[in-house]
C-alpha cells in the first residue's frame, strides 16, 4: 500500500507488526535480548508486547519460556490469505501438471517489494533437492522468479523497488545496475527468466510471469540442480512455462481485480 501523505502510524500497532516480521525473518526462535538489538525496542516495553502476543496465540516460547517464536495464530493468518486468493487458487492446477511432468521443484512466487515470496510449491521427487519453503522471502533480483516479475515494469520502477545496493547471494548473483537492467532486457524479449546459480550454488531456476494481472503479479518457477539439467531440458521447461501462461491469459477473466 502506498504511503499517504501526513499518516502518521500508531506506535503500538508498529512495534507489535515489526516482533511479527522479526520471528517470521528466522525459523529460530529469539530471546528478549536479541529481538531488543534487532527491533531497538526497549526490554520493559518489548516485554509486554510478546506476553500481549503470548495470550492471543501469536506468538509461543520454547520450554525454558525465554525464546521466542510465531504462534498458531500467525500459521491461521496465513493459510486465510492463501485460502482468500484465486489467484493461487488457479494456478494449483499448474504447478501439479509441472511437477507431474518434470519431478522438479516448482514454485509459484509473488513479488513483495525488493523481494519475491514463495505462495506454493511442489516438491521434486529427486532426493537432491532446492531447499526451500512457503512463506520464505528471497531477493527479487538474484532469483529467475524475481527477474520475471521485475521485467513485467520498467526500469525506473524497477530501481525504485529494489533496495539498493543489491544484495550477493552466491559469486553469480548479478549485483550492478546496468548489467541486471540488460538482464531484464532479455526476459522481455525472450518472455522467460533464469538464474543460473545466482540465488543458491548448484541451482538453475526457470521462471515466467502468470498473465492474470496486468502487471502480472505472479510467476511459476522450476527449479534444478545444474548437474541434472542441459540445454534440451531446458528448451523442455521452457514450452511447459510458457503453455502455463497461456492458459492462465485465457483465465485472465476469472481473477478479481
Amino acid at each position: 500500500m502506498a504511503a499517504q501523505e501526513g499518516f502518521q502510524p500508531v506506535k503500538s500497532a508498529g512495534r507489535t507488526l515489526e516482533v511479527l516480521e522479526a520471528l517470521a525473518a528466522t525459523p529460530d526462535r529469539r530471546s528478549l535480548g536479541e529481538l531488543t538489538r534487532v527491533l531497538q525496542i526497549p526490554k520493559s516495553s518489548l516485554h509486554g508486547i510478546l506476553r500481549t502476543m503470548m495470550h492471543r496465540g501469536w506468538v509461543e516460547t520454547d520450554p525454558t519460556g525465554t525464546r521466542f517464536g510465531l504462534g498458531v495464530r500467525a500459521l491461521q493468518v496465513g493459510a486465510a490469505y492463501l485460502a482468500a486468493d484465486n489467484a493461487v487458487s488457479l494456478l494449483d492446477g499448474v504447478l501439479d501438471a509441472l511437477a507431474g511432468q518434470f519431478g522438479e521443484t516448482v514454485h509459484l512466487g509473488r513479488l513483495d517489494g525488493p523481494h519475491v515470496v514463495y505462495l506454493a510449491k511442489r516438491e521434486s521427487v529427486h532426493p537432491l533437492r532446492l531447499y526451500s519453503a512457503i512463506g520464505r522471502h528471497l531477493p527479487a533480483h538474484a532469483t529467475a522468479l524475481g527477474k520475471a516479475l521485475l521485467a513485467e515494469h520498467p526500469d525506473d520502477v524497477v530501481d525504485q523497488l529494489l533496495s539498493w545496493p543489491l544484495r550477493r547471494m552466491t559469486r553469480r548473483t548479478i549485483t550492478d545496475p546496468a548489467t541486471l537492467h540488460a538482464a531484464l532486457a532479455e526476459v522481455r524479449a525472450q518472455g522467460w527468466a533464469v538464474d543460473r546459480e545466482e540465488n543458491a550454488e548448484g541451482i538453475v531456476c526457470l521462471a515466467m510471469a502468470m498473465p492474470l494481472r496486468r502487471p502480472a503479479a505472479d510467476a511459476i518457477s522450476l527449479s534444478v540442480p545444474a548437474t541434472r539439467i542441459d540445454a534440451a531440458g531446458e528448451a523442455r521447461m521452457v514450452e511447459a512455462l510458457r503453455a502455463a501462461a497461456d492458459q492462465m491469459a485465457a483465465a485472465r477473466g476469472l481473477i478479481s481485480r
